[in-house]
């Protein structure tokens, strides 16, 4: 009854808890930006937005206007919010601009200052470092379109990488007689060898072949004629358009101009050159290279004054605004593989099940009869197994105050990620929403800090029933895990600040998050914690002797790090494959899309968690060690350890980074995440045992 009861009063203080995050953020919750859709009449004047360049190599986002680019009188940065600002997105006005469904050919942008050594150096340095030019047009991310040939189905088809290249260089890096790097090639290369061998069907890809160009002397060159593709969806009624598609292809090309340079009126002579494309398709599958006689590239080198031009095409599309998106969320026939993992934890979830169910139906059963069947003083003497710690089985730990923040501190966090999924999987976390993800999760964290303080003051309620410290465990509770994220952020804030970083964290985000972490926060967690310490101490259903019973020698097999590392295998094992697709979303800037699946495979992970505890706890009570309470956290909470092990594997095995900082960056931020996930299975291990042992106890009869 008291479980219930429990359980019960934990769902008020969700409601609670939901109720003052609605009454903390109004109406202006329901908006979202980029959602909404625009019309577009013919001849309306589009501006382009430019965001950070990015680079698979670095990690280190760096602001647009940082290169020696054209850039507008006034420069006016864009609407952001706080997710935005810490994924380092820095959206900026730009001088390219367009009139609806008007085709422009060769319009130039402006023809820069001739480059200085330094520049010209910092421009082969981005160059070299493969970053990738963002931008924004009505909200649609600029996308490069790759075609390739599918062996399995002998069709064409196509992937999009967003962005595009700042330049290249003549090393034979790229795609023949493109100015794309091979870069979204290799990542499709892994990515086939890694479906291939998982069993998925379609992995394998077929590419056009490396050839190494020919071109003049030199070796780095930049992309400054972009080719822009406007996907339209027209409404011949209402004589409005919506787009649908924003492609680009770059293009390397050394303008020529007639006489004296004419700011107002440019007279290009290399124009006609850019007719032909620098890619065509062929129906065997293959790329023909352009010719660098038709079409010289410009070159990186000092004094060179780069004249910035692009063109822009429209097309009718079928595709309606709802589904714009789509092209962008395809990840290399990626969905069977996501299925492939709901399936593998399905499987596991089944195996789990089906031994928790055979010591709960068969060996709890008989234990209880057999327990209860014991009439004579000699009978109960003689027993063993696990009634027999029952004077012991509810002793306080070693460290109950850490425990109790640890299990505060995990239930806050599964607040937090249950939430946000239920969210993302309602569509209201769409990729058009800038840093909403982040957002949100920052937000409910703060929020979440209600069940951090009325757990952890639940958890020591049951070592001091008194409660009268519930004042310094919610000091803890409030400071402690938050405190630690915040430092380790900090500090790698402050590398981001020494390489001149967009990724870095303004003075008002770091106002803004100490602002939700103290307002918000820390007076939850004193709420929670003020309710835990007013309600009643968990009824538990034996009574602790004052002499700790002696621990008898456990066989190696039952120790404390071999059912550790043996427990947290089957968390793993259910999530493992989804991760590498959340790795890629991180560190590959793909789109992660599938939040119903990754809710499936996150309760079915939880889920194992517990299982695995439970078991693993009545094997170690009928080894006669009642000293449970940590060993179920860590049984189920060392999945963890598996989790960082593998980020360090598909560092080195799929990401090019090689500078120290940004390796610095990932494992730190990595150590970060694999820790919130030890704190929520470790509390959702404890928990599981708590009610097991709650339960079982509860079962038998005891004098």
């Amino acid at each position: 009854a008291s479980t219930v009861a429990m359980a019960s009063r934990a769902a008020k203080l969700a409601v609670l808890a939901l109720a003052l995050a609605l009454v903390a953020v109004p109406a202006r919750a329901f908006y979202l930006p980029g959602v909404a859709p625009q019309d577009f009449a013919p001849d309306d004047l589009v501006n382009f937005k430019v965001n950070s360049l990015t680079s698979d190599k670095t990690a280190l986002p760096v602001e647009y206007y940082k290169l020696p680019f054209c850039q507008p009188p006034r420069i006016r940065s864009s609407a952001e919010n706080l997710g935005e600002v810490l994924r380092g997105d820095r959206i900026f006005n730009s001088l390219y601009q367009m009139q609806t469904k008007l085709d422009e050919t060769c319009k130039v942008v402006c023809r820069g200052a001739p480059l200085t050594k330094a520049q010209a150096q910092m421009l082969k340095k981005f160059i070299d470092d493969e970053y990738r030019v963002n931008m924004i047009l009505d909200n649609l991310p600029a996308a490069v379109r790759v075609d390739y040939f599918d062996e399995d189905s002998e069709t064409h088809k196509s992937l999009y990488e967003r962005g595009f290249p700042v330049g290249f260089k003549d090393d034979g890096s790229q795609i023949a007689g493109s100015a794309v790097p091979g870069a979204l090639e290799k990542k499709l290369v892994k990515a086939a060898s890694w479906f291939a061998s998982k069993g998925v069907k379609g992995g394998s890809k077929s590419f056009g072949k490396k050839k190494r160009l020919s071109l003049d002397d030199g070796t780095f060159f930049v992309n400054n004629h972009l080719r822009f593709t406007v996907l339209l969806h027209s409404d011949v009624d209402a004589k409005s358009s919506r787009i649908v598609g924003f492609e680009v292809a770059p293009v390397s090309v050394r303008h020529d101009f007639n006489g004296a340079w004419n700011e107002l009126d440019p007279k290009l002579s290399s124009c006609s050159a850019l007719n032909h494309p620098s890619v065509v398709f062929e129906d065997d599958g293959k790329t023909k290279p352009r010719d660098p006689k038709t079409v010289p590239p410009q070159k990186v080198e000092e004094g060179a004054s780069i004249v910035f031009t692009y063109d822009v095409a429209f097309r009718e599309s079928p595709v309606k605004w709802a589904s714009r998106w789509d092209v962008y969320l395809q990840m290399a026939d990626g969905k069977g593989v996501h299925w492939f993992s709901v399936v593998n934890s399905c499987l596991v979830v089944l195996f789990l099940s089906a031994m928790v169910a055979m010591i709960l139906v068969r060996l709890l059963k008989r234990d209880i009869s057999k327990y209860n069947a014991l009439e004579t003083i000699e009978e109960a003497q003689e027993e063993s197994g696990w009634k027999l710690v029952h004077g012991d089985v509810f002793r306080a730990p070693a460290h109950a105050t850490s425990l109790a923040l640890l299990v505060g501190t995990g239930t806050q966090l599964l607040f937090m990620t249950f939430v946000v999924m239920v969210f993302a999987v309602l569509g209201f976390l769409s990729p058009a929403n800038r840093g909403g993800l982040m957002t949100a999760a920052l937000t409910l964290f703060a929020v979440a800090g209600f069940f951090n303080g009325y757990f952890s003051a639940r958890v020591m309620k049951l070592f001091a029933s008194s409660g009268a410290e519930w004042k310094q465990n919610a000091l803890r509770a409030a400071l402690y895990a938050p405190g630690v994220a915040f430092g380790v952020f900090f500090l790698l804030n402050l590398l981001c600040w020494e390489e001149r970083s967009a990724g870095a964290a303004p003075f008002t985000a770091l106002l803004s998050i100490c602002a939700l972490w103290f307002l918000v926060n820390v007076p939850l967690v004193f709420l929670g914690a003020y309710v835990g310490a007013r309600s009643a101490a968990p009824e538990l259903p034996v009574r602790t002797n004052k002499i700790p019973r002696r621990v008898p020698p456990q066989p190696w097999y039952m120790r404390g790090l071999f059912t550790a590392l043996a427990g947290g295998l089957l968390p793993f094992a259910a999530v493992f494959i989804e991760l590498f697709f959340i790795l890629s979303s991180m560190w590959h800037h793909q789109v992660y899309y599938v939040f119903g699946i990754l809710f499936l495979v996150l309760c079915i992970a939880l889920v194992t968690c517990a299982e695995v505890a439970i078991v693993l706890c009545y094997f170690q009570l009928c080894s006669e060690d009642y000293e449970w309470w940590w060993r179920a956290c860590l049984n189920s909470g060392s999945s963890a350890l598996y989790v960082f092990m593998y980020s360090a594997w598909y560092f080195f095995a799929n990401l090019e980074i090689s500078r120290a900082i940004p390796s610095i960056m990932y494992f730190a931020y990595m150590a970060l995440i694999s820790a919130g996930f030890a704190a929520v299975t470790a509390s959702v291990g404890f928990l599981a045992c708590f009610a097991f042992c709650r339960a079982i106890y509860g079962s038998v009869k005891i004098d």
